[in-house]
């Protein structure tokens, strides 16, 4: 495929300008998506960093939550960046009493999991995916995963501290999830992975 694939951003909060220029850096064509109808067309949806439970409200009353849980479940290939990792978990430990969520991949993920913001933290994690040159990870009142199913694959872990072993990426078929912030470095390494997948697959 020569032309670049169409991406979106759901673009109700967070961090969406920072996606839409690692995507555009990764060879894709970045698309905000507010409403369903700017579902159609796309070959894949990024879910960025923000608050879960802010992003989930706001899809509802943007009336996009089923439309696009719907998308996902039929294939469309999604990467959710920390906020994005748990509305893509099928399970959300901690969450708020109305915790809504998108859903695909079967992980329970805790949210807040390493504490508050004064707690966010920096650290090099082997990604394999990647080659051999580690990604510098920001974490930023991040989830991580506490379980998943057998149908997915582990990316990367946290390898040092008090939460060392950790799970902090994962991806299961058309769906690619990590609970730090690659936008925030410059290392667009995981957005290019994910454009090549939504290649791939589309």
């Amino acid at each position: 495929m020569n032309t670049a694939p169409v991406v979106g951003v759901l673009a109700l909060q967070g961090d969406v300008r920072e996606q839409v220029l690692a995507l555009s850096a990764s060879g894709a064509r970045p698309v905000p998506v507010r409403r369903a109808g700017e579902l159609i067309g796309l070959d894949g949806i990024v879910v960025p960093g923000g608050e879960s439970t802010t992003i989930g409200k706001l899809a509802a009353a943007f009336e996009l939550l089923e439309p696009l849980r719907a998308a996902i479940a039929d294939g469309l290939p999604a990467y959710g960046v920390c906020a994005g990792m748990i509305l893509l978990a099928d399970r959300v430990l901690d969450g708020a009493p109305d915790q809504q969520t998108l859903g695909g991949i079967d992980m329970t993920v805790r949210r807040n999991a390493f504490g508050r913001q004064v707690e966010s933290f920096e650290a090099d994690l082997t990604f394999t995916a990647l080659g051999d040159e580690p990604v510098h990870a920001v974490f930023i009142r991040a989830p991580w995963v506490e379980s998943l199913g057998d149908g997915v694959e582990v990316l990367a872990s946290v390898e040092a501290g008090p939460a060392a072993g950790r799970i902090v990426a994962v991806r299961q078929e058309q769906l690619l999830t990590t609970s730090f912030h690659p936008e925030l470095t410059g290392d667009i390494r995981v957005h290019k992975m994910f454009v090549a997948m939504v290649r791939e697959l589309s």
